[in-house]
């Protein structure tokens, strides 16, 4: 389910809504939420393009930055949005956070570009990941389930370009699949089922966002 307030536009899609957040507002404190953040904004080949920083950039440890879209909340349906890091040469985080509480507590499918065209296929295995904060971290996941909660793409992603992600949520079962393949790259059973607002969400270094789609499930 999505309950969306007017901060966004909702089109009728087979009857239910599609919820496509502007994220050309991200600076409007109505529409969006920024935690811990910077943004900028900019049109590139006529669609908008959000870049989210994490305050402060990349330091030792975690450092994450969250947009969450105001007056949203999701618990299960579909997220699509397009996403660009920082290529093979920086090691960035970039993704989605769903069901967002506060800043420790909230699920997130994220990916590692830097690792998308490793040769190590330990590293390649890295290249997208579930987590579900607290208790479900990468390395608490990666400590107890390796190999569970992340996966690496095929066909691989340009580490530096765009790439598409459609995020399926169930009550029990995340889906991600990667530019449009039909196999899903991840498929992993939700540590917690939580409802709350969406974000766009980096670690440690900036990333970028445009199309972010949200589908509720019907």
């Amino acid at each position: 389910m999505i309950r969306s307030a007017a901060v966004v536009l909702v089109l009728s899609c087979g009857g239910a809504p599609t919820i496509r957040p502007d994220v050309a507002r991200v600076s409007d404190t109505t529409a969006w939420k920024v935690i811990n953040g910077e943004t900028r904004t900019a049109v590139e080949q006529d669609k908008h393009v959000v870049e989210l920083a994490p305050v402060g950039g990349n330091r030792k440890g975690s450092n994450t930055a969250v947009a969450l879209v105001a007056g949203t909340t999701f618990s299960t349906g579909r997220i699509d949005v397009d996403l660009r890091a920082a290529g093979a040469d920086r090691a960035s985080f970039i993704g989605i956070a769903f069901g967002f509480a506060d800043p420790d507590r909230y699920e997130a499918i994220y990916f590692r570009p830097f690792r998308f065209r490793s040769t190590d296929p330990v590293e390649a295995s890295h290249a997208v990941q579930y987590v579900a904060w607290p208790d479900g971290t990468w390395e608490a996941l990666r400590t107890r389930s390796p190999g569970v909660y992340e996966a690496a793409i095929a066909p691989v992603p340009d580490p530096a370009g765009w790439f598409h992600a459609r995020i399926e949520i169930a009550a029990a079962t995340v889906k991600v699949f990667v530019n449009g393949a039909v196999v899903p790259t991840l498929v992993v059973q939700r540590l917690r089922t939580s409802s709350g607002p969406i974000g766009l969400w980096v670690d440690s270094q900036p990333g970028s966002f445009a199309n972010l789609v949200l589908r509720p499930a019907t």
